[in-house]
């Protein structure tokens, strides 16, 4: 039996967390540089504000409705998820974290009274340990363990156990909200037909194939309660490794480019070193605008792939290379508004050969310094200790004016009591 535990409005209950005063408001959490709403309480939901809504347009509805907004706190975020997925371990060997809110579990088979204790037993002490309320749902499978739990979300009890016979739930079920289909692939189904998860379900598998894919064609199968979707292993290495951020206002300078990708470089080898990985080179990319004063020019992105001397995880040595390189990239005049660096090429640390000409000393001191950073910002925070071509007031990062302390992350953010 698969389970599904989903944080209720998880942005919004972890900044409840550490203030109780938020209960009962419409509360909304803010996408990157306080664009638009990506999280609701349900007393935000009840003003019938969409997801997605812009800033701008929720500005004036502060006074009126007492909307409270807040920032993106992704470091407050990623740090209750661990905790959630932490207290899934003590139910469970075998937990698949999906997302930042969601994640999978599997338990031995149990009666529905069983699962429903069970259920409760689990929300209840991620209730009280972490202080996130979850929605818990069992299924033979993962597509239907994530209507059980969108189904127990809105039950008293907070559980739902799916029937042996899903038919008469999946019959009343649009297909657009099946886990998989989303807003493209529906209009197809409807043109065919399929306007619920029951008529999905009943769907010759070779029909679906040829149609549209073999992940549909799974998809129907697990609405019929076959377990099909692979279990990801959540040991796999990465074969790249990504960090990019929009930056909170135009950008034309330079050196501000300059230090936003030196930023990006180090927050992307800290991950490559957790994974005991070293990679072969890095693209480099800057998107700028489009312009349309004193003439209309096209946005785009210009960019360069860097292959390193050797394959590295120094964020020392990764700068070094690849500074040089950005001037040529650089379009003057042109406003920047996203930079970001991609790891390529990665192969395990213990895996690379010594290289004979290498200078051992300059090495063993990018690795130890590298070392240091990484132990000292993990006691005391991210960014406690960086280097300076990462920038001090870092202008040019992202617009966050509602952020609520990092209580978790940052020492100097520890709440206080008095």
């Amino acid at each position: 039996m698969i389970g599904l535990i989903d944080g209720n409005n998880f942005f919004v209950s972890c900044e409840r967390v550490f203030d109780p005063k938020l209960e009962g408001k419409p509360v909304a959490v803010l996408s990157n540089n306080d664009g638009c709403c990506v999280s609701r309480s349900n007393e935000f939901k009840a003003l019938n504000i969409p997801m997605g809504t812009p800033y701008f347009q929720l500005k004036p509805m502060i006074a009126e409705y007492g909307l409270i907004l807040k920032s993106s706190n992704y470091e407050l975020y990623g740090d209750l998820s661990r905790r959630v997925i932490a207290v899934l371990h003590t139910f469970s060997p075998d937990v698949e974290q999906y997302s930042i809110d969601e994640a999978f579990i599997h338990v031995p088979d149990m009666d529905e009274a069983a699962l429903l204790e069970f259920g409760g037993q689990v929300r209840s002490t991620i209730l009280k340990w972490v202080g996130i309320p979850c929605g818990v749902g069992f299924a033979p499978s993962r597509t239907l363990a994530k209507i059980a739990n969108h189904i127990g979300k809105k039950l008293p009890s907070g559980v739902f156990v799916m029937p042996p016979d899903p038919e008469p739930i999946l019959r009343d079920l649009p297909v657009s909200e099946v886990w998989g289909v989303g807003r493209h692939l529906a209009p197809k189904l409807r043109r065919i037909g399929v306007r619920t998860a029951a008529q999905l379900a009943s769907m010759d598998e070779s029909v679906l194939k040829s149609k549209f894919s073999v992940s549909v064609a799974r998809t129907a199968r697990e609405l019929r309660g076959e377990s099909v979707i692979e279990h990801e292993d959540p040991d796999r290495l990465s074969d790249s490794i990504t960090c990019s951020r929009s930056f909170g206002r135009p950008v034309v300078e330079f050196d501000e480019l300059v230090e936003s990708v030196s930023a990006y470089t180090a927050r992307a080898a800290e991950k490559l070193r957790r994974e005991k990985q070293v990679a072969a080179g890095v693209n480099v990319y800057f998107i700028y605008y489009p312009e349309y004063v004193p003439e209309q020019i096209p946005g785009g992105c210009s960019s360069a792939s860097i292959m390193f001397d050797a394959p590295t995880d120094s964020t020392g040595s990764m700068i070094r290379q690849i500074r040089p390189r950005l001037r040529k990239i650089f379009i003057p005049g042109r406003r920047y508004k996203k930079s970001g660096v991609m790891f390529f090429g990665l192969e395990p640390a213990a895996d690379q050969p010594p290289d004979l000409f290498a200078d051992r000393a300059a090495e063993e001191k990018d690795r130890r310094l590298s070392d240091t950073l990484d132990r000292i910002n993990r006691r005391f925070g991210r960014g406690t200790l960086f280097h300076l071509a990462e920038g001090i007031d870092k202008p040019w990062g992202m617009r966050r004016e509602l952020l609520t302390p990092s209580y978790t992350t940052s020492w100097d953010q520890l709440p206080l009591v008095k």
